[in-house]
């Protein structure tokens, strides 16, 4: 059994989503896709998932699972466009519930229908394994970033989501509602205890610097040069890090409108009476 995995670069928000796949049995799973989304116009698109749908179709790839590694605040998911186009399950770490329970008052969820836990298929915890082909996906709880992210292990890859970046863009933010680093460190600790040559796979690359676009690195590597979290680097002093750094920080810019998404596996809001689909943005009113 050989697995192949093809990463999609989603320019736009840096994100950087895959396709991994059972070359034997030609099964397929796909990890962290995105929605298209332009803030100022309000337009929604899938063409960066349907180059996707494209690439199963000319591989003649039998798609088995769609997942997300947390619920990202910068993009928007398809996992519920793949759903649509597909029939195949959507799949996220148990811990969506704790994030939608913190969000749940900012969105005023509790006065609205179709708000619950259950617009994932299936709700992954620690150490579950799922089956693609002849391949097998194992979940691994990492949070810190967000108290529902998973890493996927995949034979020898491991898929991180926002909990590691390459070495020389340290590692995510931990400000949101249930971000925490200390756990983050403890998740890191997890990943990078896994056998060295395994290869780390993100989500996404900023390119620091303005070098070029990378997305794969190893364990070793990064335990070795992670500007963060390297070998010369205690947990104390990383936690201090990290907060200072977090604490400068802008909001992301499309953190409301992600979130609103996201927490319903990517499925857009309901239309209103007049036929449009709205997006809210809570108000801090400092006007008095």
């Amino acid at each position: 059994m050989t697995v192949q995995v093809n990463g999609f670069y989603h320019d736009a928000t840096g994100t950087v989503s895959y396709i991994v796949s059972d070359s034997e049995r030609k099964h397929a799973v796909i990890i962290d896709s995105v929605l298209d989304f332009d803030l100022f116009s309000g337009e929604v698109s899938s063409t960066f998932a349907d180059k996707q749908l494209a690439f199963l179709q000319e591989n003649q790839l039998t798609l088995d699972w769609i997942l997300d590694t947390h619920a990202h605040a910068d993009h928007l998911s398809a996992a519920h466009y793949l759903h649509s186009k597909t029939g195949v399950k959507t799949c996220i770490g148990e811990g969506i519930k704790a994030v939608e329970a913190r969000f749940a008052k900012t969105f005023n969820y509790a006065q609205e229908e179709g708000h619950r836990f259950d617009a994932f298929d299936k709700l992954l915890q620690d150490g579950e394994s799922l089956q693609f082909g002849s391949a097998t996906l194992v979940s691994m709880s990492t949070p810190g970033h967000t108290s529902d992210s998973l890493s996927y292990i995949i034979d020898d890859n491991v898929f991180v989501g926002d909990t590691l970046f390459m070495p020389d863009g340290g590692t995510a933010r931990c400000d949101f509602p249930g971000g925490d680093a200390g756990l983050l460190w403890d998740s890191i600790s997890r990943v990078h205890q896994l056998p060295a040559h395994y290869k780390i796979w993100v989500c996404h690359d900023y390119q620091p610097d303005g070098r070029q676009l990378q997305y794969q690195t190893t364990v070793a590597q990064s335990q070795a040069a992670n500007i963060h979290v390297n070998n010369q680097v205690g947990k104390a002093q990383y936690v201090a890090l990290r907060n200072k750094r977090d604490a400068t920080l802008a909001v992301p810019k499309l953190l409301y409108p992600s979130l609103q998404v996201n927490l319903q596996a990517g499925k857009l809001p309901q239309k209103q009476s007049n036929g449009l689909r709205y997006m809210s943005i809570p108000l801090t009113d400092k006007t008095q």
